[in-house]
């Protein structure tokens, strides 16, 4: 069995944004050589998040609005988290979205549905974080 680590970096110049990163992981998918397996990319920061969905402007927009009305930004002292750090609404819209995705390799490409792609979701950003690809199979 084969098995291939790759780590991307990300800085967002704002606080939230969604980044479409399938060209990376698909590179990811060419260079392990894998033709059959399984392929996990995951948020390696607990205010981050790693999505499928569809790459599409006006539902990222509707994620944005969504996730705000659930957990607000601000007022910051509406959080017991918030101290040291202001970021309480970005762990909490990390535990919504999720920490990761595992996708199917067949003949050595990432086995998506219809306008599937995965995304990067930064919820306290302006800072380098990072995600991780781990790819197994024969």
């Amino acid at each position: 069995m084969k098995s291939h680590r790759k780590e991307l970096t990300f800085t967002t110049p704002a606080r939230r944004a969604y980044l479409n990163i399938t060209p990376q992981v698909e590179e990811a998918v060419r260079a392990s050589g894998v033709k059959e397996g399984l392929c996990l990319v995951n948020a390696m920061h607990i205010t981050a998040s790693v999505f499928i969905n569809d790459d599409e402007r006006g539902l990222h927009g509707d994620f944005e609005r969504w996730l705000e009305r659930l957990a607000p930004e601000k007022p910051y002292e509406q959080y017991a988290h918030n101290g040291a750090e202001d970021n309480a609404d970005a762990h909490l819209k990390r535990q919504v979205m999720g920490r990761e995705v595992t996708v199917a390799i067949t003949g050595g490409r990432l086995d998506f549905g219809p306008w599937e792609q995965i995304f990067y979701g930064e919820f306290d950003g302006r800072r380098p974080k990072r995600a991780l690809i781990k790819i197994i199979g024969e």
